[in-house]
């Protein structure tokens, strides 16, 4: 079952059906979607995936996933979930863009990493970002990933492949 995380300034908790809206809103933001999965997709598609958060996931325990908050408001998506493109865990993470520059992604990164140290054993965890969105490669550069290998994809861009490996130093940023 998936947890609830807490940060100084975020939530991670699992979704509720009430989240459907916000979901999709922020799925269907192509500010955001342009990064994740296979990009943007139909309002249809992000209702039926969010249907699979509860018919799946959560159901079958595959792996967590949460809706991020920030003073109660719906501000981003997480997961961190066992994946074949690396061989091991891959945390996934979106904000809207009206959290955006202030240092939520670093927050909800960090905090994405310490639950894999922490909690699931993990001695390291991997990221997978197109090779165009600067700013994510910039923030997991920031909180100690490595570039380990690019993936040249079908369409002919680029998919970088970072990794965090456990560190003797690493402190958990999660609330406790």
């Amino acid at each position: 079952m998936t947890p609830t995380l807490r940060t100084e300034r975020l939530l991670l908790e699992p979704y509720i059906p009430e989240d459907e809206e916000g979901f999709v809103a922020l799925f269907q933001d192509t500010r955001v979607s342009q990064w994740m999965g296979d990009g943007p997709a139909s309002e249809a598609s992000d209702r039926a995936l969010f249907g699979r958060i509860f018919t799946k996931v959560y159901a079958q325990n595959l792996f967590d996933v949460w809706a991020v908050r920030r003073d109660g408001l719906l501000v981003g998506h997480a997961e961190i979930k066992p994946t074949d493109v690396v061989g091991g865990h891959e945390i996934i993470y979106a904000l809207a863009p009206t959290a955006w520059g202030v240092g939520l992604g670093t927050e909800l990164a960090e905090a994405i990493v310490a639950y894999g140290f922490d909690a699931l054993g993990l001695t390291e965890v991997h990221a997978t970002v197109a090779a165009t969105n600067e700013a994510s490669l910039t923030l997991l550069d920031r909180i100690g990933f490595e570039h380990v290998q690019d993936i040249k994809e079908e369409d002919g861009s680029t998919t970088r492949v970072l990794t965090r490996r456990l560190a003797a130093t690493d402190k958990s940023p999660l609330a406790r």
